[in-house]
C-alpha cells in the first residue's frame, strides 16, 4: 500500500505529514516533526485526539463495540479461557499450548509466597488504610526484595516468569491487604488451587469457617478478571508507560499505574454505581427523580456506569458481565434489590431519547460492583479487583515500549503557556 500524506498549511507554508494506517484500518497523522519544521505543536486536552504509541496488544472501536486482545474478540477469551491464559497472550501474543500454560502455573506457584519481612509492612498501616495505597505500596517495596527481576539475562526466564512472580505476588498482597484490614490471620497460598480460586481462599477462608468456593463464584471473578485485563492507552495504562520511558524499573511504573487507577473517574467507577443505586433504593426507588437531576445540566448528579469515553455504543463487556451477575446471584441464591434498581434503571435510561441521543450505554462498571458485593468483596476492595486485572496489560505495554528501540524516548508532553510574560522584578519593599 503506498504512503498516504496530509498536507498542513500554516501562515502560507505547506508542511507534508505522514499518515500512519494500523492493520484494522485506523489512521493517525504522524506530527512527530512539526515542531522541530514548523515551530508548532499541537493541543489536545485529555489526549482525546492524540495517539502516544503504536501498538499490537488491543484494538478497540468504540463505535462498533468491539474490543479484542492480540486479534482474539473479548466474547470468546471471556466464555473459554482462564484468566492466566489470556495474561500469557497479552504477553507474548499467543495463546498458550498445554506445556506453556502448566509451566506459567508452575511459576505462579512457586512465587506465590511473599518474603516474610515483607508481611511485617503491614501491620504499620495503620486500621483504615485504603487497601489501593497499600498495594501500591508493596508493589513498589518487591524492587527491593527482589531486584534479580531487573536483571536484562534474568536466570529465572525472563519478563514471562517475571509476570508470573508479578501476577502471583500481587494476588497475595491484595488478600494479605483485605485480611489485616479487616483483624483477620493471614492465609497463604494453595499450591492445589488455581489463581482465581486461591485468591477467593485467602480473602475468605477462615481457622473457624472454612470457604466453599462455588464455581460460579470462580468463574465470574475469572470473567471479570479477563474483562479488565487491558483497555488501550487509558489513564493508568499511559501512567505507566509513560513512567517507565524514564528508564525506571517495572515495579515503581506499576505502582505508579496503581495510584492512577486510584482515582474515582477511572477505576473507581464500581464503587459510586453501587452507591448511586443505594440512594436510589433509599429514596423508595424514586428512578424519574434521578433520571431528571442527571438530565438537569444545573445539578452535579451523573448516572453512574452509563457511557464511556472511548464507547459509542454499548460497551462489550458489559453484555458479559450483565450475564455473570445473573448466574452468581442465582448460585449463591441472593436476591438483591439493587440488582433489580440496576435492571430497571438500564431499561429507563435505554429508552429515553436523552440519553440515547449522548450515547450513554451501561459500562462495565455498572454490574461489577453488584457481583463484588455477592461475592463478598467490600466495596474498598473493588479498585485493588481492578488491579489485579490490569496487571497483565500493564506489563504488556511497559514491556512493549521497552522493546521499541527505534521510538523509544523519554514522555515529555508540551504546553501553551497563557501566563504573564517577563515583568519588572519588585523588591520587598515595594510589593503591596
Amino acid at each position: 500500500m503506498p504512503q498516504e500524506f496530509a498536507q498542513l498549511s500554516i501562515d502560507g507554508k505547506n508542511y507534508t505529514l505522514p499518515i500512519v494506517v494500523g492493520t484494522a484500518g485506523q489512521k493517525a497523522i504522524d506530527i512527530r516533526s512539526l515542531l522541530k519544521d514548523s515551530g508548532y505543536i499541537t493541543l489536545d486536552s485529555g489526549y482525546m485526539n492524540t495517539g502516544s504509541c503504536t501498538s499490537a496488544i488491543t484494538y478497540l472501536d468504540g463505535g462498533q463495540g468491539i474490543l479484542n486482545y492480540r486479534g482474539y474478540a473479548i466474547e470468546d477469551l471471556a466464555e473459554n479461557c482462564q484468566f492466566i491464559e489470556v495474561a500469557y497472550l497479552i504477553l507474548n501474543g499467543e495463546l498458550p499450548n498445554y506445556e506453556q500454560l502448566e509451566q506459567f502455573k508452575r511459576d505462579m506457584r512457586r512465587f506465590a509466597l511473599l518474603h516474610e519481612d515483607m508481611i511485617h509492612f503491614f501491620d504499620h498501616f495503620p486500621p483504615n488504610a485504603s487497601p489501593m495505597s497499600i498495594l501500591s505500596t508493596m508493589v513498589g517495596t518487591l524492587h527491593n526484595f527482589y531486584p534479580e527481576m531487573d536483571d536484562e539475562d534474568d536466570p529465572y526466564g525472563g519478563i514471562t516468569v517475571t509476570t508470573a512472580r508479578l501476577l502471583s505476588k500481587i494476588r497475595t498482597i491484595a488478600a494479605f491487604s483485605y485480611k489485616k484490614n479487616i483483624g483477620h490471620p493471614l492465609v497463604y497460598p494453595n499450591a492445589k488451587l488455581n489463581y482465581v480460586q486461591n485468591f477467593l481462599n485467602m480473602m475468605f477462608d477462615r481457622p473457624n469457617m472454612p470457604y466453599v468456593i462455588k464455581p460460579e463464584v470462580a468463574m465470574a471473578l475469572n470473567k471479570l478478571l479477563i474483562l479488565h485485563a487491558d483497555h488501550e492507552q487509558n489513564c493508568s495504562t499511559s501512567t505507566v508507560r509513560l513512567v517507565g520511558s524514564a528508564g525506571v524499573n517495572l515495579y515503581a511504573s506499576i505502582s505508579a499505574g496503581i495510584n492512577a487507577l486510584w482515582g474515582p473517574l477511572h477505576g473507581g467507577a464500581n464503587q459510586a454505581v453501587l452507591e448511586m443505586l443505594e440512594l436510589i433504593y433509599a429514596d423508595d426507588c424514586n428512578f424519574e427523580k434521578y433520571i431528571e437531576k442527571a438530565k438537569n445540566k444545573q445539578d452535579s448528579f451523573r448516572l453512574s456506569g452509563f457511557g464511556h469515553r472511548v464507547y459509542k455504543t454499548f460497551d462489550p463487556r458489559a453484555k458479559i458481565i450483565k450475564e455473570a451477575c445473573h448466574e452468581v446471584l442465582g448460585a449463591l441464591d441472593i436476591q438483591d434489590p439493587l440488582l433489580d434498581i440496576a435492571l430497571e434503571l438500564e431499561e429507563r435510561v435505554r429508552n429515553d431519547a436523552y440519553f440515547q441521543e449522548r450515547n450513554l450505554y451501561p459500562n462495565v462498571d455498572f454490574y461489577s460492583g453488584i457481583i463484588y458485593r455477592a461475592i463478598g468483596i467490600p466495596t474498598n476492595m473493588f479498585t485493588v479487583m481492578f488491579a489485579l486485572g490490569r496487571l497483565p496489560g500493564w506489563i504488556a505495554q511497559w514491556t512493549e515500549m521497552k522493546e521499541d528501540k527505534a521510538n523509544a524516548r523519554i514522555g515529555r508532553p508540551r504546553q501553551v503557556y497563557t501566563g504573564h510574560t517577563l515583568r519588572p522584578f519588585v523588591p520587598m519593599h515595594e510589593r503591596k
